[in-house]
Order: structure tokens, then sequence, then C-alpha cells
């Protein structure tokens, strides 16, 4: 059994920069899109988690052996194929929002879509907001370096 670090933990890169290495200009110009409505959702800035995903807000993710991991409330990461949307709680409440949204597909959190013009941007944003209302609960406020 492996006792090494997790990688998804956020780190002080700059999402920027990040950004900036994205393949194509309309894949940086979508991942600006997710910022903005994931910022709104949010009320939180953006933060690299490990190296390839932007992450919004934290809450603690406990695991079945009992330990807790800080994890971001809604995240996504530009991969190969699909910008991948990663919206806790879960996407299975949200079967109706999902079958009006467009061109997708899904896994238990994740939102897999191509480019933005395959999904109804409003829709996207209501499955964003019903996320971080989801999480309101377990979300760590974080003010001036403490937690409230």
């Amino acid at each position: 059994m492996s006792t090494s670090s997790p990688k998804t933990v956020p780190t002080g890169a700059s999402v920027a920069d990040f950004l900036a290495t994205v393949d194509t200009e309309a894949r940086r110009a979508d991942c600006q899109t997710l910022v903005a409505m994931m910022q709104a959702a949010t009320k939180e800035p953006p933060q690299m988690w490990g190296g390839t995903m932007v992450g919004f807000g934290t809450y603690p993710m406990a695991y079945a052996n009992g330990s807790t991991q800080e994890w971001p409330v809604v995240a996504f990461s530009p991969r190969k194929n699909d910008l991948t949307l990663y919206l806790m709680p879960g996407l299975e409440e949200q079967a109706d929002l999902l079958q009006r949204l467009g061109k997708h597909k899904t896994g238990k959190v994740c939102l897999y879509i191509k480019r933005l013009a395959d999904v109804d941007l409003a829709l996207l944003q209501t499955l964003i907001d019903k996320a971080v209302a989801g999480m309101a609960p377990r979300r760590i406020f974080k003010q001036q370096g403490t937690n409230t």
C-alpha cells in the first residue's frame, strides 16, 4: 500500500499561466468562460490543484478509511479530448437538466464537454450553481487565513 502524498492538492501555480498553455484559442476561451462561471457560483478565486485542474472553493472530502483531504467544490480541467468539469456532490439528481444541456458525457461527478458551443450555457451555469449549493454545508470558508 502506498503512503505517497496526494497529487491533487492546491498549488501556488498561476492559473493564467496554465490556461495560456491550452492548445487552441477556442479551448482557451472556453476555459476563461468556465473560470467566470465557476467564480460567479462560488465567489472564490480560481486556484491550481495539481498540475492540470483549476478549482474553486474547498471542502474536506472524507474517505472510507476515515482520512480527509481538502478538495475543490467545483473544478475543471482542459483534458486532451474534453473539458472535464468536476461537480460535487454528483450528477445523479440532475437528469432533467442534463437531458436538455446539449452534447456531453457524464461520470459520477464529472461532466465531459468537447466545447462550450455544444451546450446551453445557461443550463451549464445552473448545473454549476446547483453543485455549489449542494456543497454549501461542507464548504470551508477562509477569511484572512482562518477557517470560519
